[in-house]
């Protein structure tokens, strides 16, 4: 037996015993080599993980790359390019999960810029959404309202009780973007935040804030003593 034969099964006997490891805090390599870890033929799985770093240059460029294409690399075959396939595909579900399962809760405007900042930034024109709330802040829907030009949008306040009454929310946040990014309210941005707050008061659905988020980063219409 060789020399790589031997380690290759001693790695797989120590992730036996170990009962797995956890990922938090491993290197690329090391995370790399537990998904290998068994399905690399002869090859130790830190060498074939070392050799794939080292020709494509990152986890993100190997999971970018077809599995035929890994296969073809020494020591990865198609067993362990089957692996890396569906690594790939957890984690790829796993990001489109999370996407559709907004946060629960809300606790300030850091929270929504974490929720929404990543989608609505790169958007083009401008998108006026309502985040739905039960008493507690607890998310209950987000609607967008209406979508604008590049630098408005065009939000009526039926359009976005109508949602939070059909949600039966005890309140909402507003949020929109600037495609500018630039996130400072201009002065429409007051008035229209003004105008929500006054039917919310009518109609019994606090509008706890107005959050605007850009490419370069949000501002709480709250936070500027604007409600």
């Amino acid at each position: 037996m060789g020399r790589f034969a031997r380690k290759a099964r001693r790695e797989r006997r120590a992730e036996r015993t170990q009962g797995g490891l956890p990922p938090v805090g491993l290197s690329d390599l090391e995370l790399l080599s537990l998904v290998l870890a068994g399905g690399t033929g002869t090859l130790p799985a830190r060498e074939v993980s070392g050799e794939l770093l080292a020709r494509f240059g990152s986890l993100a460029e190997i999971t970018r790359e077809h599995p035929a294409s890994l296969a073809r690399v020494p020591g990865v075959g198609g067993s362990a390019a089957r692996r890396l396939g569906a690594a790939r595909e957890i984690g790829r579900r796993v990001w489109a999960e999370e996407r559709r399962e907004p946060r629960l809760y809300l606790s300030g405007p850091e929270d929504v810029a974490d929720l929404l900042q990543e989608e609505m930034a790169c958007l083009d024109r401008e998108h006026f959404r309502a985040i739905l709330l039960n008493t507690k802040n607890r998310i209950l829907g987000i609607r967008t309202i209406s979508i604008g030009s590049l630098n408005s949008s065009v939000v009526h306040a039926r359009e976005v009780f109508k949602a939070a009454v059909s949600e039966s929310a005890q309140a909402i946040v507003l949020v929109h973007n600037h495609p500018s990014g630039i996130p400072e309210p201009s002065p429409e941005d007051l008035m229209v935040t003004e105008r929500l707050a006054d039917a919310g008061r009518i109609l019994g659905i606090e509008v706890l804030d107005h959050v605007i988020l850009s490419s370069t980063g949000y501002v709480s219409v709250k936070e500027l003593g604007h409600l």
